[in-house]
């Protein structure tokens, strides 16, 4: 018998399948998982780049950044296949800054694949989807991350429900006026 919560696993752990694509983007993070998977998508053939994006954080002695960019070197990624974007405090951050510099790079992003954790799946699509030009294709490919947390399991215990309902709440607050914005043509601002 289904769950009556088993709408929101549905939403919230999101995934596609993954085609050729011009960039991996990896929205922040300090889990090793992320590059993981990212330098794996990479050395499949799946696209040329990495970008992994996050300033500094209280959970590495640098910046997000330069964490997965030390770890995918290690992970036989070439230095010159990892894109640089060190600033980035926020999932928001993380899609415009990285977008940005892949504009003055001018390296095409007209396909991407996002590499996420599962239980972010959901608002970093929505976030990359709302920063990055209309026609960009996202892949969506997510990663179990230190903390176990997958579909199938999330509803399990009281901290990995927290974590999943504090994304969904996140998503409510984030998303609000972009909806109404671009629903109605207006303005609206959160208060």
């Amino acid at each position: 018998m289904p769950y009556p919560f088993d709408c929101i696993t549905d939403f919230m752990f999101f995934e596609t399948g993954i085609g050729k694509s011009d960039v991996i983007l990896v929205p922040g993070g300090s889990q090793p998982q992320l590059m993981e998977k990212a330098a794996a998508l990479y050395h499949e053939g799946i696209a040329p780049y990495i970008l992994p994006s996050g300033g500094a954080t209280p959970n590495v002695e640098t910046t997000e950044w330069e964490f997965l960019r030390n770890l995918g070197v290690t992970l036989g990624v070439p230095e010159e296949a990892i894109l640089k974007e060190d600033q980035a405090a926020n999932t928001f951050d993380n899609a415009r800054f990285s977008l940005q510099v892949l504009e003055q790079m001018g390296i095409p992003h007209k396909t991407v694949v996002l590499v996420c954790k599962t239980y972010h799946a959901r608002r970093a699509l929505f976030t990359y989807q709302l920063v990055f030009p209309k026609d960009t294709v996202f892949y969506v490919s997510p990663v179990i991350d230190w903390t176990g947390i997958s579909k199938d399991n999330w509803y399990l215990d009281e901290q990995s429900i927290n974590r999943v309902m504090n994304e969904f709440e996140k998503i409510g607050k984030y998303f609000r006026s972009y909806i109404y914005r671009i629903g109605t043509g207006k303005e609206w601002h959160v208060t």
